[in-house]
């Protein structure tokens, strides 16, 4: 039994390498790299969206749980 080198939810080294292979006869090897760039700038930009939306929820929490003590003061 071939076991993985990579944890990729069960793909084997040799499924790994026909796919390699395919991509560089469709897109040739100078474009590969550019997916690649565009790649991980399309995650950064995700993560980076992800920490202010969770920056922003959390402060939105904050300000209602004071407005709501405010208002049980009153």
């Amino acid at each position: 039994m071939i076991q993985t080198i990579i944890p990729l939810g069960g793909v084997a080294p040799s499924e790994l390498i026909v796919v390699v292979a395919i991509a560089l006869l469709l897109f040739g090897g100078k474009k590969i790299p550019e997916l690649m760039k565009g790649l991980g700038t399309g995650i950064k930009e995700f993560k980076q969206a992800t920490r202010e939306s969770n920056a922003t929820t959390a402060q939105n929490q904050h300000s209602d749980s004071n407005q709501e003590q405010k208002a049980k003061q009153d």
